[in-house]
């Protein structure tokens, strides 16, 4: 396999020459070549088969453990000028960056097998898909790459058509922390990766290009491209509304986007179509559509078991691949809070010890197709997308945000997008309650300077009569002993349905100044063990604490200077002022 098109075929061949691999593989995306793919990396310990018995065709891969993690401070984009880039990225001139990464690549794939992976981000067949080719020596890479996009023939067959893709060069080098790179290069659809293996910094279709490159060809082409998952939810009546809801890490995405409805939801039904990443566009009539860019998910499975996420855990029980997992004394994959067998060897390799911390990393992985969702959406694969209806932003607050509230428009919602943000938990910095800002849960992601990002979606309001409503909710409110208010996982759906019913028309709500909050009485709480105080506490706005908040967001938000919207700035001085 080899292409028609003259500009893949001469980078490619630019490419060969340059890293200088022992044999080049175009990957056509079939089941045979993922399959001759595993076995080469069976044999040479790239992968170890688990238990087949109990786990079919699932495998582990245990990275370099210096190579476990998306690397942000080594993450650039690389702009002609600076402010473009933003102060929420690290920059570094084109030129330099692209010295730096020839130098590293020269001869980086010498003895190994160079990988072309084409690849549609996206339906095949969808107006709203875009394209890549990533180049790799890692057969790794490529089978996560199988799992995760539409990869091989029909994808290449798109490329020669449209006649453009996003490039993507990666090799794992030598693995040596000091010699490690991921450069983006939006204005030339680029990416470049050097000196990793793990996941977001190997598999260059996912926050390579379907965020940090797709953002910027969103502005430039009129859409958004976003840090989403994407639900679909029917009630008994049959009436589905899809939401494209946006959150922090460790703020309970991947639960929500496979939601499961509580018993007392009888009739109820919740589709997944997309666990991470959606690209937004308005159709011919003013109506935001959805598509997932991906195809598979790779996702963190410490955490997972059947209650937290039944349609998770049941999902990677065959065809999946692990990475950074334990493994049980019969060779089973083994992960924190799996409640059931136990570790006894961990991450590393090394007879499991709990000295040496825990047994499974606690950003270890599984790369599964996404087709293996009990809650599966063959609206997923729909090349036209699905409407949505409701933007939900939220983060981890103990005391700050209510339950659920909405924007009153859309320039408003773009302020509450703005202001997302979660304090840390002990687990994830040693620190507990210090806040992150995270705008729209995109501040590792968005590939150009959060003021242009945000005049961008301000953008929307004219160009449509249609937008979606926008709400922030906070499943993360604690009481005076540090007890969580709200039960969350599938009871969520109860607020869920608060936010369909005001996208509806069915149900009012209390105008407060931060926006449209629910009466206690509008949140069905039947069979739960919620009082009515509890609800109140829940759904309650403090006047100081939010004037302080505000006056925090103020600050962070006059940190982008010229480039912060003035429409921003005065969304911000109105709810200021509400606020008294």
């Amino acid at each position: 396999m080899t292409t028609r098109l003259k500009s893949l075929g001469d980078w490619v061949a630019e490419t060969a020459k340059l890293t200088q691999p022992e044999a080049i593989h175009w990957c056509d995306g079939s089941k045979q070549e993922y399959d001759a793919l595993v076995k080469q990396m069976l044999g040479d310990g790239t992968l170890l088969e688990l238990n087949q018995q109990n786990y079919p065709g699932c495998y582990l891969h245990r990275s370099d453990p210096q190579d476990v993690a998306r690397v942000e401070h080594l993450t650039y984009v690389c702009t002609q000028q600076e402010d473009d880039a933003g102060p929420n990225n690290n920059w570094m001139e084109p030129a330099e960056a692209k010295a730096i990464m020839r130098d590293c690549f020269e001869g980086a794939m010498k003895g190994r097998t160079m990988y072309v992976i084409p690849y549609c981000m996206g339906p095949v067949d969808s107006p709203y898909a875009r394209c890549g080719v990533e180049i790799t020596d890692s057969p790794y890479v490529a089978v996560n790459m199988y799992l995760m996009t539409r990869m091989g023939s029909a994808a290449l067959d798109r490329i020669e058509r449209d006649g453009t893709f996003v490039k993507g060069l990666h090799s794992i080098g030598e693995l040596d922390p000091e010699r490690r790179y991921i450069m983006h290069f939006p204005e030339e659809l680029t990416i470049m990766s050097y000196g990793s293996g793990y996941g977001g910094n190997a598999l260059l279709g996912k926050k390579c290009h379907a965020l940090r490159i797709a953002s910027w060809q969103a502005r430039d082409e009129g859409w958004l491209a976003e840090h989403m998952l994407i639900v679909g939810i029917q009630n008994p009546q049959g009436e589905t509304h899809y939401l494209a809801c946006a959150f922090p890490s460790a703020c309970g995405k991947t639960n929500l986007a496979m939601l499961i409805p509580p018993e007392t939801h009888k009739g109820w039904k919740v589709w997944t179509l997309g666990d991470d990443i959606a690209w937004l566009h308005l159709d011919e009539d003013g109506q935001l559509r959805a598509i997932n860019p991906e195809a598979g998910y790779f996702g963190v499975v410490p955490g997972t078991n059947r209650k937290t996420n039944r349609n998770a855990y049941d999902m990677i029980t065959h065809d999946t691949i692990f990475t950074n997992v334990a493994v049980t004394a019969n060779n089973d994959p083994w992960w924190e809070d799996k409640d059931e067998g136990a570790p006894a060897v961990d991450w590393v390799g090394r007879t499991y010890s709990p000295g040496n911390g825990p047994a499974a990393h606690p950003n270890s992985r599984f790369t599964v197709a996404a087709t293996q969702n009990p809650s599966y959406s063959k609206l997923a694969d729909a090349p036209e997308g699905v409407p949505i209806s409701a933007l939900v932003f939220g983060g981890r607050r103990r005391e700050l945000a209510p339950l659920v509230y909405q924007a009153r428009d859309w320039a408003h919602g773009v302020l509450v997008g703005a202001s997302v943000a979660s304090e840390t938990t002990a687990a994830a910095t040693g620190k507990v309650g210090v806040v992150r800002r995270d705008p729209m849960a995109m501040k590792p992601f968005c590939g150009y300077n959060y003021g242009d990002y945000w005049a961008h979606w301000l953008s929307f309001a004219e160009r449509s009569s249609k937008l979606p409503k926008i709400f922030h909710v906070n499943w993360f409110r604690r009481d005076a002993n540090g007890k969580f208010l709200w039960p969350g996982f599938g009871d969520n759906l109860r607020v869920l349905r608060w936010i369909i019913d005001r996208c509806e028309g069915r149900v009012g709500a209390i105008e407060k100044p931060i926006g449209h909050l629910p009466r206690p009485e509008d949140i069905d709480v039947s069979g739960l063990d919620v009082s009515n105080g509890t609800l109140e506490q829940l759904l309650a706005v403090d006047p100081k604490q939010w004037r302080e908040e505000m006056e925090h967001l103020g600050e962070y938000l006059s940190s982008f200077g010229e480039r912060l919207p003035a429409a921003l700035d005065a969304e911000h001085r109105k709810v200021m002022d509400a606020l008294g």
